[in-house]
């Protein structure tokens, strides 16, 4: 995709020959074992150096994404796509390169942190305080948060400790404190896997309410069918470049043609 604005489009992130590099310490071999750890220990007792491998996650990405727009991201694991986000919500540097955005970018993800010795009610007070929703737009909004997530549907467990929800629901809640508000830029990096069909067939068209509010979507998820249904273009990344960008249908064919998925 041409990187100069298009006619009557306004763009909200600009990815810029992005590279992102990590700097790992220790050496590779047996870097898991007890021993391996324990001699690290006795090396930097003897004030020995330890090895910094670096790790190239983001290799020249450049893209533009528009107001409107929902773009999927897909790669096997280790592709990048994660720390891609990562960069874009401005929680990772890059090496060299730029992003810019246009507004505020706000990531979720299944890691998205909430409090697990706090109730549900209370992470949904929270979690909208953290998006800089009023208490006033939280109470407006705290039963549709609920009705949305599904969570109280086999029992009252908003009131109950996070600690206590499965996976999924813990995924599903998350999803809808964000959700909830509208965003500038929104990126989902797998939250919608844990749900359940039904809950899915709502955050899909959340999904596509967020686009037409004038938002930016970006969609990490494992399912073609929920890229499909989400998204109208799509990044395809691999060992951290990005092989493809275009339309959904045409990524995701050429992406299981290579990869037999």
């Amino acid at each position: 995709m041409a990187e100069e604005n298009v006619q009557g489009r306004i763009p909200t992130v600009i990815a810029d020959d992005v590279h992102i590099v990590y700097r790992v310490s220790g050496g590779s071999g047996g870097k898991g074992s007890a021993t391996a750890a324990l001699n690290r220990m006795i090396r930097r007792d003897k004030g020995e150096s330890r090895a910094i491998r670096k790790v190239h996650a983001v290799r020249g990405v450049s893209f533009t994404a528009y107001r409107g727009e929902a773009i999927g991201l897909i790669g096997t694991n280790g592709s990048g796509k994660s720390t891609l986000l990562r960069a874009i919500a401005g929680l990772l540097p890059t090496e060299s390169g730029k992003v810019y955005t246009d507004g505020q970018p706000s990531l979720l993800g299944v890691n998205a942190a909430l409090m697990g010795d706090l109730t549900g009610e209370r992470n949904v007070i929270l979690g909208g305080l953290a998006m800089g929703m009023s208490r006033e737009e939280i109470r407006d909004r705290y039963e549709g948060i609920v009705d949305f997530s599904g969570i109280n549907e086999k029992g009252d467990f908003i009131t109950l400790p996070m600690r206590t929800y499965s996976s999924g629901m813990g995924a599903r809640l998350r999803f809808s404190i964000a959700a909830a508000k509208n965003h500038d830029v929104l990126m989902i990096d797998e939250a919608l896997s844990t749900g359940d069909r039904k809950f899915q067939i709502r955050s899909e068209a959340r999904i596509r309410e967020l686009r037409k509010e004038a938002g930016t979507v970006f969609l990490v998820s494992h399912g073609a069918k929920t890229i499909r249904d989400t998204c109208d273009r799509v990044l395809w990344l691999e060992r951290g470049e990005l092989l493809m960008d275009g339309p959904t249908d045409e990524v995701i064919k050429a992406y299981e043609k290579e990869t037999g998925k």
